[in-house]
């Protein structure tokens, strides 16, 4: 990665997630921390961010809650991004395996997170995976699981199919469970996503299937993302890394989402 490169990452992370640390990006951008040093002391510089004990938070003007980076291009690549929150997706993977059970058919998106989690299924499970991510698909094959792609148009940054081809693959199957990731959860505006094509492929696998896994680390919690990708009502389990705070509690309690942390 150029230096050019890991500047544009580390600022659109922190436009992100109003919040970086030194550790974080070191082990990401696979460079020594008095790297990032240098590259936080010109994003500074420029008025990107503000210098913090341990990292940086981004300032009002140059924060991004739309999903979109200072490019205009939607999102950081899949490999990027799934070194991201490594330890709290690990944890809700072992979460999301007591869920699972040998025999189920699953629509599975092309998340990090849902990624991780279905690394973490033991071997020799018979599964059925209808998946959309070329991750996935490539990482899988090996493996003693049923395996269908969707098609599609190709997303080099995410790393998956989209559009009507995908779509119109996911409406022929009716499965067990949805394993799907977002990018922010708010109680008034509901689960939402970054990238509209991916937002319409999840929401047609939520569609087809009879129960919804929804994988979210607190991170996610009371954030807002560019596109609405359900409401509460249609999430039957939330695996999360750890215990939400009370509020969070009682309002899946209230609209029957079964909370696990």
């Amino acid at each position: 990665m150029t230096a050019k490169d890991r500047v544009t990452l580390i600022r659109d992370l922190a436009q992100k997630n109003r919040r970086v640390l030194v550790s974080e990006l070191s082990e990401i951008c696979e460079v020594t921390e008095e790297t990032i040093r240098k590259d936080l002391n010109k994003l500074e510089t420029e008025g990107v961010i503000t210098r913090v004990h341990g990292g940086a938070i981004i300032n009002e003007q140059f924060a991004d809650d739309s999903g979109f980076n200072s490019t205009g291009n939607v999102g950081i690549h899949f490999n990027q991004r799934k070194n991201v929150n490594r330890v709290e997706k690990q944890i809700i993977a072992a979460r999301v395996s007591d869920l699972i059970q040998n025999g189920n058919t699953l629509f599975v998106d092309s998340s990090t997170t849902v990624a991780e989690a279905l690394a973490a299924l033991p071997d020799g499970m018979e599964l059925t995976l209808v998946t959309n991510s070329t991750y996935i698909f490539m990482e899988c094959a090996t493996k003693d699981i049923n395996i269908i792609s969707t098609g599609g148009e190709f997303n080099q940054k995410y790393l998956s199919l989209q559009g009507t081809v995908a779509k119109e693959c996911i409406s022929k199957y009716n499965v067990d469970y949805a394993l799907i990731s977002c990018k922010a959860l708010d109680m008034d505006r509901g689960v939402q996503d970054s990238n509209e094509g991916e937002a319409e492929i999840k929401k047609m696998m939520i569609s087809q299937s009879r129960k919804v896994i929804l994988l979210a680390d607190h991170t996610k919690f009371d954030q807002t993302a560019f596109v609405q990708l359900m409401n509460f009502d249609e999430v039957d389990y939330l695996v999360t890394d750890m215990e939400p705070d009370d509020k969070w509690k009682r309002f899946c309690n209230e609209h029957h989402v079964q909370l696990i942390c």
